[in-house]
Parts: C-alpha cells; sequence; structure tokens
C-alpha cells in the first residue's frame, strides 16, 4: 500500500510539472507575440500615443462651452502645417480679456473673433499647452488646466491636438508632433504674441514636444518667456522599460540581461530624448513632478536636474566603473570620492531649496540660459500635478504671469 501511494504522489507531481511547463512555454509564446507586436509600427504608435481613445467620445470641439468653458471665451481653430496636415486647436482667452469682453457686449457671447483673438495676444501672456497622449483637447483634466491658468496666471492659452488625435488629421509621430508644435508657435506670432510673452507647457508626452519646440526655437535665435515640463521623462525608451500593463512590468523580464536591454533599445521607433537636448533650452525653465506619479517616477525629473546642473559644478578626473567586473583602483576611487564631496559642497551653495510643509519641495538656481526651479510635490498624481495651486503660483513667479503686459 505504501508504494502504491508513493507512485500516486510521484505521477501526481509529474502531472502537475507537466502542467507547469506546459503554462511556462503557453505563457512565453504569448510574451514573444506581445513583444513582437510592440515592435511592429501600427501597434507600437498606438501603444504609445493611444491617439485612438478619443475621449469625450464623439466631441464637438466647435462648441467648448459643452465642456465647461465659459460661453464665448474660446475660439475653435484648424491650422495647418507645413506638410499639409490638419490639427484642431481651441485658442481660449486670458480671464482678464474674457470678463472685459463679456462686460462691454450688449448681447450674449459667441465665439470670440479674430481681432479680438490677436488684441488678446498683444495684452497678455500666452501659454501654449501641449498635453499627454491619449484623449483630446476636451477631456476634462485638460480643460480644467486651461481654465486654471487663463485665471490665474491671467494667460491666454492656445492648446493643439496633435496630428491623429482628436479632430486632427494625419498620423503621430516623433517628427510630426514637433512640426504640431512649430505650426502653434508660428500661428501665435503672426496673430500679435511676441516670443518674449509665449510660455511653453507640456505635459507628460507633451514635455517631449516642448523640449523639441524650446530646442528649434534656441537654435533659429529665438527665445520664449520660459518653459515649463510637468511630470516630464528624461526619454521616452527610459518610460517605455518601466512601463507595466495593469501592473504587470510588461518589458522587466527583458531588463535582466543586456541583449534584452539593447533589443527594448532598438525596437522603440518613436522618441523624445529630453535628456540629450535639455541643456540647449535657453530659457528660464520650470520642471514640476508629483512623489505619487505612478505613471512616470519623479526620477525622470531628478535626473534632468542633475543633468543641468553638472555643467557648474566641478569635474571629475576619474569615472566610476559602469559594470561590476570592472575595477577602481583605490588611488582613483579617493580621487573620484574627494571629487564627490566637492560637487556637493558646490550644489548646497548653488542651489537654493525652501521645503513647504503642505506642498513639497522646491529648488532653485541660476542657470546659464536664466533661472531654473524644480518643484517636487507631495501631491498631484501624474495628470494632476500642473492643477496644484502651489505649482502654479511658482509658474507665475518664475515666468512672470498674472499681470496685463
Amino acid at each position: 500500500m505504501a508504494g502504491s501511494s508513493q507512485r500516486s504522489i510521484v505521477l501526481g507531481n509529474g502531472g502537475l510539472l507537466a502542467r507547469l511547463h506546459k503554462f511556462a512555454y503557453f505563457s512565453s509564446f504569448i510574451y514573444a507575440c506581445l513583444i513582437g507586436l510592440l515592435a511592429t509600427p501600427f501597434f507600437q504608435r498606438h501603444a504609445i500615443y493611444q491617439h485612438a481613445i478619443r475621449v469625450p467620445w464623439g466631441a464637438k470641439f466647435d462648441l467648448p462651452e459643452k465642456y465647461g468653458l465659459a460661453p464665448g471665451k474660446t475660439l475653435n481653430l484648424k491650422l495647418t502645417t507645413s506638410d499639409n496636415v490638419t490639427i484642431g486647436a481651441w485658442f481660449v482667452l486670458s480671464e482678464p480679456a474674457y470678463q472685459s469682453l463679456r462686460i462691454s457686449s450688449p448681447v450674449a457671447l459667441v465665439q470670440p473673433s479674430i481681432e479680438t483673438v490677436q488684441e488678446a495676444l498683444r495684452a497678455y501672456p500666452t501659454v501654449l499647452y501641449f498635453h499627454g497622449n491619449a484623449a483630446t483637447r476636451a477631456a476634462p483634466m485638460r480643460v480644467q488646466h486651461y481654465s486654471s491658468y487663463t485665471s490665474r496666471l491671467k494667460a491666454n492659452v492656445l492648446a493643439i491636438d496633435y496630428r491623429g488625435f482628436g479632430d486632427s488629421s494625419g498620423i503621430p509621430s516623433t517628427s510630426g508632433l514637433a512640426e504640431d508644435a512649430r505650426t502653434a508657435w508660428r500661428w501665435v506670432v503672426e496673430h500679435g504674441a511676441k516670443p518674449e510673452d509665449i510660455v511653453l507647457v507640456g505635459h507628460s508626452l507633451g514635455t517631449g514636444v516642448t523640449s523639441a519646440l524650446a530646442t528649434w526655437l534656441a537654435r533659429e535665435g529665438v527665445k520664449a518667456r520660459g518653459v515649463a515640463l510637468l511630470a516630464p521623462f528624461t526619454s521616452l525608451a527610459s518610460v517605455v522599460e518601466t512601463y507595466d500593463l495593469g501592473g504587470f512590468p510588461l518589458l522587466q523580464p527583458l531588463q535582466s540581461f543586456a541583449l534584452g536591454r539593447k533589443l527594448i533599445k532598438k525596437l522603440v521607433k518613436h522618441e523624445f530624448d529630453t535628456l540629450s537636448v535639455i541643456q540647449d533650452i535657453n530659457v528660464p525653465l520650470l520642471i514640476a513632478h508629483s512623489q505619487n506619479d505612478m505613471d512616470i517616477p519623479h526620477s525622470h525629473s531628478r535626473t534632468l536636474l542633475d543633468v543641468l546642473l553638472d555643467p557648474h559644478l566641478p569635474t571629475s578626473p576619474v569615472s566610476f566603473p559602469s559594470t561590476p567586473d570592472q575595477i577602481m583602483q583605490s588611488d582613483d576611487y579617493a580621487v573620484y570620492i574627494e571629487v564627490q564631496k566637492q560637487r556637493h559642497t558646490a550644489r548646497s551653495k548653488l542651489v537654493r531649496r525652501v521645503d513647504v510643509p503642505t506642498l513639497g519641495s522646491i529648488e532653485e538656481f541660476d542657470g546659464s540660459a536664466g533661472k531654473v526651479v524644480y518643484v517636487e510635490a507631495f501631491w498631484g498624481a501624474h495628470n494632476n500635478v500642473g492643477l496644484q495651486e502651489g505649482v502654479q503660483d511658482v509658474m507665475a513667479s518664475t515666468f512672470r504671469l498674472g499681470f496685463h503686459i
């Protein structure tokens, strides 16, 4: 009887192991298929931009009042890019400009005329707002940004839907979104705004778009009033590496070996590399990130800040080994540690830090192109860090917003 029981246990265990092997093979096959799909241009484009998610569904862009904006405050626009793509946009009047129009109008307001828009562009600063992936310019959280910026910052707002988003034509791509941003810039300048009265504000994916526009302007020798990056990333590839799907770190298995990491970088066809261009921005810069951002960790912003600080700190004649198999000599290690102490001391003198118990921390230093400010908020998650009034107040002081030009 004992021998029969042992054989049953062995057979049972063998059946369980066989099922586990089958499950492992099946899971590996499904995972390989998923990675293969994400490597194709069509699926990767939809995974990164998520432009097919057109929230709110069936939006009436010619009726912005439906989404909470005041009657007659917003002009629905169609802009044409240099490569003949039509992009949808909203121009929202600053609150002072709107209230002046509302009080003086003898009849109910309809969408503002282009003449009214031109007058507002000459009289008040303007925010070019570049949103993140998915949804449209009529999404509730984005409308809240327009309302806050027009009222608290007293700025006009031009918000666009990139190609392939909302009611815009075309297919999204890195170069295409950069051209959409340049088209928005040209439009406000052609209609009366001065470059020094324009603030570029990007959120999430839009920080990559904003950085591309800011560096293009720098190459052209043009200076905006400032640049604000809300919940930015160092590069799109680095975000993809840590991206999770429903809590599952989709690409984590590939991170465990060097070939897998190289494969990820090679597979990403759409690249916004803010880390490599941020030092080229030639105007005051504000970065804001929340500690409870579950989509893009605030470590991305810390890395960007470190890159901006690096030219102002002592350099080390030796580098720390990049791989575990490299051995640093004791003399080199002593030099490295001493330089790190010097860098820490220099950073402490350069960076002015204020801790706000009910907001977070604010770090500021004078960079080569103007003031650099980093706000690390306790709250705001990924989508609402730009809606924190404390963050908006820092934006107002950094870019001299909140008053008539």
